[in-house]
């Protein structure tokens, strides 16, 4: 991550061209290029972008992509190999396990109660996908996809379209468009439906900012920290650069898991209020 931060401050007019703000894009932007070690920059394949109408999609690999792709095997390795079931817990599989339980009681269960089974799958999903590659973009050569706003938008939109299909399907669409007149006189509607049409869409874009911000910040403060090295042009600051980034470091994997947290936290909040939108309907007609 912090490669390029690793050479020998310059002298005279080489110490003019280094562009610390550059080294900060490069890193937190995506590219179709990718850093490994040993062998160094390696480019990504390309291909032929596809036109349909007046779209244009690009399909070829970047590397925030790559590492959704280590993502999810990481995720099947540890989960169905490493972590399997043990009749005494210990290790890996404890500390998991422990993870999995938090999980399903304290998010999962108090927004869905008996329905709990039937969601747990798909929060347990988002907060280990999110969580690894919070994790991921910490280690040397690593990249942050949660640190790119298509990647948190989509995990947004998939939430939001598990809300709105669990709200239909528990109210029926009668009751669904019920709920956006906010159960007020008629002559109101033409203003309630669309204060209630734009909180469907705030919630995702808020999820999908909150987790880009966060991630994306973090990263902008360490490179920043170790960049005045090399704007002061001195070794003298060097110690407490170091020591000031590597204080964030720790504290960004604890906003890693965090903000794993968060995001499923909220989601199981947003998926839930449409079960209890239909059980308050069906408490009220009773």
């Amino acid at each position: 991550m912090i490669t390029r931060f690793f050479q020998e401050p310059q002298t005279g007019e080489a110490a003019e061209k280094v562009d610390i703000g550059g080294t900060i894009l490069h890193h937190i932007t995506n590219s179709h290029e990718l850093e490994l070690p040993i062998v160094g920059v390696v480019k990504l394949p390309h291909f032929d972008p596809i036109h349909i109408g007046g779209l244009t999609v690009d399909l070829s690999p970047t590397k925030h992509v790559v590492m959704m792709w280590f993502v999810a095997v990481l995720l099947v390795l540890v989960f169905g190999l490493i972590a399997r079931p043990r009749l005494v817990p210990r290790g890996l599989y404890n500390f998991l396990e422990s993870i999995v339980v938090f999980i399903r009681e304290e998010v999962v269960r108090p927004n869905f109660g008996e329905l709990t089974d039937r969601y747990i799958n798909y929060f347990l999903t988002i907060f280990w996908f999110i969580l690894f590659m919070n994790l991921l973009g910490l280690i040397p050569y690593g990249a942050t996809a949660t640190g790119n706003i298509a990647v948190t938008a989509t995990l947004a939109v998939i939430t939001f379209l598990v809300t709105q299909y669990t709200a239909i399907r528990s109210q029926g669409l009668g009751g669904f468009l019920k709920h956006l007149t906010g159960g007020v006189h008629w002559m109101l509607w033409p203003i309630m439906v669309p204060v209630e049409l734009v909180g469907l869409f705030t919630k995702p874009f808020a999820l999908a900012v909150r987790l880009f911000a966060n991630m994306t910040a973090g990263h902008v403060v360490i490179l920043s920290l170790l960049g005045l090295i090399f704007v002061l042009k001195t070794y003298f600051v060097a110690p407490v650069s170091i020591a000031f980034a590597l204080f964030i470091y720790v504290l960004e994997l604890f906003v890693g898991f965090l903000q794993a947290y968060i995001f499923t936290m909220l989601s199981a909040l947003f998926i839930g209020m449409g079960l209890h939108h239909a059980h308050e309907e069906h408490g009220t007609a009773h």
